[in-house]
């Protein structure tokens, strides 16, 4: 009965019907996409740093390690784009 009635807004109102299928597909996809992409050994992507060059933050806000920082070098002058 109730695949009837989906058939028939289908035909009747196809616009309604298949916004609610999409609709009802999105949280399905959010359950079962993140398990797949693990498994396929996808991997987010790097942290792009959060502090200045040389700078020192304080112990209570420093993170265990610091993975994400810029490091302290001089920076190296770009040539060749002067205007």
């Amino acid at each position: 009965m109730f695949y009837r009635y989906l058939q028939r807004q289908a035909h009747e109102q196809p616009v309604i019907f298949y916004s609610c299928v999409i609709g009802l597909i999105g949280p399905l996809i959010v359950v079962t996409v993140p398990p797949i992409r693990k498994s396929m050994g996808w991997q987010y992507a790097e942290r792009l740093p959060t502090t200045y060059p040389g700078m020192q933050l304080p112990i209570s806000l420093a993170p265990l390690s610091h993975p994400y920082t810029v490091p302290n070098r001089p920076r190296v002058q770009l040539t060749g784009y002067d205007d």
